[in-house]
């Protein structure tokens, strides 16, 4: 009778396998078997699981994924001889399997690292992988790194010259032989870069059509300096793939880095045109248009971008500060919505969003709720609450019928404006002197008022 705790990790293959013949019989199928070891292992029960697993090994022997974790089960356990029999015995019977060479050198160098004879061996394996896949990136690489850190430089300028030939109509393998002449040829070698050149084009030329042999083309020829062929590398693959959206906007972003605006701000604007949520495309159009003296323009794709990748408080409180400053509420108003949206418990962005609903003539209906909604999140931060949306505030108290809390509310903006805000001070004070002159009242007070007004800001 098999235990109903088995106590220790240190048992036998053939032990677990006569324990999997009592607790699985042959009924349950290798995938039944994987799976609930997989479930025990996720359980913590390494042992059970350990025995499902190489009992549906053992029923179904060239099952890689059933390797992967049988020969891990066996490595943990510290049965390194058995992890390592298990690859073996795997790829003898399945020698035309590449990926399972692969997976056998891996495991032979992270099983024992350091270990000379391990990387031998893991050499061979791959030197065999490549017998069978010559054009294989996945193998090529990998062989050409060990080669390297075994101090065998020359298998790799020979590997390295051997696939040259290889590469033609196999893009993917003349990328991979990009990364390779960088460590073969010095930074400075006319022959390394004369070669690299090559290839890339050679790449780009096989499948121009492939976003990822584009960008890594352009940003070659970028970072070493030659921006024309960086944007030709672009332009060619753009042309092939119209489709490709991400790299248009980089296309974009390079022409405008090349003093070609005329052509950036199109590339760009057609992207918008195909998807307006390319955050990136608006964020450069923002720039250039900044740079350019457009404000509006800015002040447009800048809203546009943060609406869609989200930003600080900051940036939205800053951002909306230019559209109020520019007369654009409504404008003001969309942006603080999202910025509110993403920061529901900020004071400051709701502040400012009841004041750009206010002067927003489409919504002044619902300011009064959200200047309430604000002071309910500003208690115990007065400092959120600016002199603008005091004065701000005051006029929906007016409108409410409150004219005495919006007085002093406005008295309050005026002791709370800094000195530089001669123009929000004055306009403060002659809309408390207007209060007074319509309720009849306090009419010295307000004449005066309206002199200090006009000697601190006369009105435009």
């Amino acid at each position: 009778m098999v235990p109903a705790v088995i106590s220790g990790r240190q048992f036998s293959v053939a032990a677990l396998l006569a324990l999997a013949a009592v607790e699985a019989p042959a009924a349950v199928s290798p995938r039944a078997l994987f799976a609930r070891g997989v479930l025990q292992a996720q359980r913590g029960q390494a042992d059970v699981a350990r025995a499902d697993l190489e009992a549906a090994f053992a029923a179904d022997p060239n099952a890689l994924p059933l390797l992967r974790r049988v020969a891990a089960a066996r490595l943990a356990a510290g049965e390194l001889a058995a992890a390592s029999t298990a690859w073996r015995e795997f790829v003898q019977r399945n020698p035309d399997r590449v990926e399972a060479r692969l997976l056998h050198a891996r495991f032979l160098l992270e099983s024992s690292p350091g270990d000379a004879l391990a990387r031998r061996l893991a050499i061979e394996t791959l030197e065999q992988a490549r017998v069978l896949a010559p054009a294989d990136p996945a193998v090529l690489a990998p062989l050409f790194r060990e080669y390297e850190n075994a101090g065998r430089r020359h298998d790799s300028e020979a590997l390295f010259q051997a696939a040259l030939p290889v590469a033609k109509n196999h893009p993917a393998l003349a990328l991979a032989l990009t990364d390779l002449a960088r460590v073969l040829y010095p930074a400075d070698s006319a022959d390394g870069r004369r070669i690299r050149d090559e290839l890339h084009q050679q790449a780009l030329d096989d499948a121009p059509a492939d976003p990822a042999i584009a960008l890594a083309a352009a940003e070659y020829f970028r970072t070493s300096g030659r921006l024309d062929q960086a944007l030709a590398a672009l332009q060619q693959h753009v042309a092939a793939a119209p489709e490709s959206l991400d790299l248009r906007i980089r296309l974009g972003i390079l022409l405008l880095a090349a003093k070609r605006d005329d052509q950036g701000r199109a590339a760009l604007e057609e992207v918008l045109a195909l998807d307006p949520r390319r955050a990136l495309a608006h964020q450069t159009l923002a720039k250039f248009h900044r740079r350019a003296g457009n404000p509006e323009a800015a002040r447009h794709h800048s809203a546009e971008a943060l609406k869609l990748r989200g930003g600080d408080p900051a940036e939205f409180t800053a951002l909306a500060d230019e559209f109020l400053a520019a007369k654009q509420p409504r404008e003001a108003r969309l942006l603080l919505e999202k910025a509110v949206f993403h920061h529901p418990d900020d004071p400051a962005l709701a502040a400012r969003l009841a004041i750009a609903t206010r002067r927003d003539p489409s919504t002044v209906q619902d300011a009064a709720r959200l200047f309430r909604e604000a002071e309910a999140l500003a208690v115990g931060q007065p400092a959120a609450l600016s002199p603008s949306f005091l004065a701000e505030s005051a006029e929906a108290l007016v409108d409410a019928g409150q004219a005495a809390v919006a007085e002093q509310r406005l008295r309050d903006a005026i002791r709370a404006f800094p000195p530089e805000a001669k123009s929000e001070a004055a306009a403060a004070m002659r809309r408390l002197a207007a209060l007074w002159q319509k309720a009849g009242r306090n009419q010295a007070a307000a004449k005066a008022l309206l002199e200090r007004a006009e000697r601190l800001a006369p009105p435009p």
